[in-house]
């Protein structure tokens, strides 16, 4: 007999494509064990690989949407290594979290496609639950000195702005500046397929008065 239920597995080409790329980027920065919130977490298909590729980090998945974290627990259900949590229900403006402390945060693919607010909260709470030294990581389409690096992040900058205008392709200087603001080192840029970048952000130990 077959399951009539549809699956609430949603699938994201891109994720499939770039998991690989951005894996090595996260086996050469983050920690062999620790916690990692993973903020935006989508479908849930980087959750599961990354959770499987690193058995020593407790990952965490999270996402705002419940279509997502639907679609989450239906691959963690289908397939999960024991180190993957259950999903929470998170949106960065949130106060509090409900996560302890961490030592790295992972968001992909989120701040251009949200508020710029949304990128002011990332760091605001990621500064309030890293550990000194803990890494929060992005990756995504940026501009550099005002300008676009392809003309494929151009016509998708024009796309997001016509669907919300306050989304967009953030500069990446910007980005850069906002995580100085809240007691980031940032790493230099790593270039990555299709126009994308790696930003690897550490926080500053807190300076003793």
């Amino acid at each position: 007999m077959t399951n009539s239920v549809p699956s609430m597995r949603q699938h994201s080409p891109s994720a499939e494509r770039n998991r690989e790329p951005i894996l090595a980027v996260l086996r050469a920065v983050l920690p062999a064990t620790g916690r990692v919130l993973e903020i935006a977490s989508g479908t849930g298909q980087h959750a599961i690989w990354f959770a499987s590729a690193m058995p020593g980090l407790d990952w965490q998945p999270s996402d705002a949407d419940a279509e997502a974290r639907e679609s989450i627990a239906a691959w963690r259900a289908h397939d999960a290594p024991p180190n993957l949590r259950a999903p929470l229900a998170l949106d960065v403006h949130q106060a509090d979290w409900g996560v302890g402390a961490l030592d790295a945060v992972v968001c992909i693919n989120m701040i251009h496609i949200a508020r710029w607010s949304a990128a002011q909260a990332l760091f605001a709470g990621a500064s309030r639950y890293l550990r000194d030294g803990g890494v929060l990581y992005l990756y995504g389409p940026y501009k550099r000195g005002g300008a676009h690096t392809a003309p494929s992040n151009e016509a998708f900058d024009r796309q997001l702005q016509s669907r919300d205008p306050a989304w967009g392709v953030r500069d990446m200087e910007a980005v850069a500046a906002l995580g100085a603001s809240a007691g980031f080192a940032c790493d230099e840029p790593l270039a990555m397929p299709a126009n994308n970048f790696s930003l690897v952000f550490r926080k500053r130990a807190a300076q003793a008065h």
